[in-house]
């Protein structure tokens, strides 16, 4: 018997997306799922793959600390982006 695939397919991710916003009364606008995807990569491409994640929380965590507007999320996207963009070990 095979393990069954933990890689979603788009459309999973969409409701999987769903559920976390009805779980945590969340908007779309919360949610930006291209802009973290597309963080996860840059971190992924320039720094290291394990990076990706752990860089998405500190994106969310500082986001959070300055009040968690979706302006202050995509300010602290980019300002993940722009350093592992430079990134440099």
């Amino acid at each position: 018997m095979s393990e069954p695939s933990r890689t979603l397919p788009p459309e999973a991710l969409d409701a999987w997306a769903q559920a976390l916003r009805d779980r945590f009364d969340l908007a779309p606008e919360d949610v930006p799922i291209a802009l973290v995807l597309d963080l996860a990569r840059d971190v992924a491409n320039g720094v290291a793959r394990p990076a990706a994640p752990f860089s998405a929380f500190v994106a969310g965590l500082v986001a959070g600390r300055a009040g968690g507007t979706p302006e202050q999320v995509r300010a602290a996207v980019a300002a993940v982006t722009e350093l592992a963009d430079g990134w440099q070990a």
